[in-house]
């Protein structure tokens, strides 16, 4: 008997619906999965949004027990305290803190009347002593005009020797001056650039400001004192940023700047601030630069001469300068962009997982380097002890980390943000264990990022973009001045008031060193001495 053609054809369908369906099976799968990213990216859009933005998990979302064993952290050796006898114990006095011995004193004796001078026995009263209070008194911001009077001495006994060495008319000489025939003094300009550059006070509202006070200062005059004042302070600039080839560890980052009237380009393409920290302890700078590109090449010019561990993230610009081995640059990554990512899913998770685990394992990185920092800086260890002690210490914790990393990328698919987190992570796996072999490198970038990104980008909130090039160009060294002042703790407003009234004495290289941060010596606040003279009424009004 014939078989019929539809039993026939029965094997073939079954094998076309089995191969449908796995195709089905795999686009729901493939579906679910890209389902599931855009969750977790929408809920982290929602975070971000309306959530706090900083890189922190509340720590009953972290299951310790899952993570490490917290017994680890005590392998970092605590030194024996030594034994102190404790005679009385002094309670702290409460109350505010006095106010600074630096800031002028104006004294105000309040007496009794004179009726009560006279005591029920007859007698006078005398002062026996006085009770003493503070207040502190804020007089408005004043503007002051100095006028110069350049005598002129002649001789009213002849027309003149002839003798040009001794001429018969003679004017006394001109006050050097960082902008001749200007209306700017040093104290003015240091103070206009502050307000700008450290507070993020845009010169238009500093226009508006100094309206109020009754003067007429326009914003385009205080954008031509800033380029005047940096051409001169170029020599100053160039001795700064030779510190940065003198050492063996430097950090970069870069953020977006947006610059108008570029040749070439339009007002919306995005223009890139470089920031560079490097130099030996005692001498560290911070070097700005605009530049339009965010090539490769940038990196190399603001490094040229400096070989060392370079900190930064993993852009791919900063890779290429690794790759030629004459650079002599060692690339280090920062851990903080890893955890971020980590914590930026870890957001996106209604339950604790991966992303937590992940968070976890690298703070455990982050209190092995606190513990051991904090016995360095009070020199309970030398810095090749630290360095031997934290190797010691991580190694063994990084092969768990790779090892669990590993294990984890087979099972996790690479589109969800756990899978970028865990690809990134393991993709710069050796240049993020690199921190580990010098002592002046810890596990992040965030010395930059705090210290020479962050004010900046305050700052570009405030006044948004640059006019011109040379425009950027003069911000990046003001910020670059100011922000290396800060770092060799000094009172930065001070700092720029002294560079700009000694710049025009700047005769030779010699010379320009004795200004640089870690060479000059400045007072906490600004010498009033010339201030108190000229308000010697208004004093005296007050007493």
């Amino acid at each position: 008997m014939e078989t019929p053609k539809a039993a026939v054809d029965l094997p073939q369908k079954y094998e076309t619906l089995l191969a449908v369906n796995a195709k089905l099976s795999a686009d729901l799968e493939k579906h679910k999965t890209m389902n599931e990213r855009l969750l977790y990216e929408l809920l982290l859009a929602k975070q971000k949004q309306f959530g706090r933005s900083a890189d922190a998990l509340p720590e009953q979302q972290l299951d310790l027990d899952m993570v490490f064993d917290e017994a680890e952290i005590t392998e970092v050796a605590e030194p024996e305290p030594e034994p102190v006898t404790i005679e009385s114990y002094t309670r702290k006095k409460a109350g505010r803190k006095p106010l600074s011995e630096d800031i002028p004193r104006i004294e105000k004796t309040i007496d009794i009347p004179e009726a009560d001078k006279q005591c029920g026995c007859g007698a006078h009263k005398q002062v026996i002593g006085e009770e003493v209070s503070e207040k502190l008194l804020h007089i408005p911001a004043m503007l002051l005009v100095i006028q110069y009077k350049r005598l002129i001495y002649g001789c009213r006994a002849c027309e003149g020797s002839g003798d040009e060495d001794r001429p018969a008319v003679q004017t006394a000489p001109v006050v050097p001056a960082i902008i001749p025939k200007g209306i700017a003094t040093a104290s003015l300009l240091a103070t206009v650039f502050a307000n700008k550059f450290i507070d993020h006070l845009p010169y238009y509202r500093q226009e508006q400001r100094f309206k109020r006070q009754g003067v007429k200062l326009s914003r385009q005059n205080m954008s031509n004192w800033q380029l005047r004042c940096t051409k001169v302070l170029t020599p100053l600039f160039g001795l700064m940023n030779k510190q940065i080839a003198a050492s063996d560890v430097a950090h970069i980052d870069e953020t977006i700047l947006q610059v108008l009237n570029e040749p070439m380009r339009s007002d919306t393409q995005k223009g890139y601030m470089w920031v560079v920290r490097g130099g030996p302890p005692e001498k560290v700078v911070f070097r700005y630069h605009y530049d339009p590109s965010r090539s490769s090449d940038v990196a190399k010019l603001l490094l040229n001469g400096f070989t060392g561990y370079l900190m930064s993230d993993a852009y791919g610009g900063y890779k290429t300068l690794t790759k030629s081995k004459t650079e002599g640059i060692i690339n280090v990554f920062c851990w903080a962009h890893s955890r971020r990512k980590f914590v930026d899913a870890a957001k996106a998770q209604k339950k604790a997982g991966t992303a937590h685990e992940a968070v976890g394992k690298i703070k455990h990185l982050y209190s092995i380097e606190k513990k051991l920092r904090e016995q360095l800086d009070q020199g309970q260890i030398t810095a090749e002890q630290f360095c031997e002690k934290r190797k010691e210490l991580v190694k063994p914790h990084f092969k768990k980390i790779h090892k669990w990393l590993e294990k984890k990328v087979a099972n996790i698919p690479p589109e969800t943000l756990v899978g970028k987190a865990i690809h990134y992570t393991l993709n710069n796996w050796e240049q993020l264990k690199r921190y580990i072999e010098h002592p002046r490198l810890s596990p992040d970038n965030n010395v930059m990022e705090r210290e020479g990104i962050k004010p900046f980008v305050i700052g570009r909130k405030n006044w948004i973009f640059s006019g011109s090039p040379d425009g950027a160009e003069s911000s990046s060294m003001l910020f670059s001045i100011i922000t290396t002042a800060k770092e060799h703790k000094l009172n930065p407003q001070i700092y720029l008031y002294y560079i700009l009234e000694m710049a025009p004495y700047m005769n030779s290289t010699e010379d320009w060193e004795t200004l640089l941060p870690w060479n000059v010596s400045l007072p906490s606040v600004l010498d009033r001495s010339f201030i108190e003279e000229t308000m010697d009424s208004l004093i005296k009004s007050l007493q």
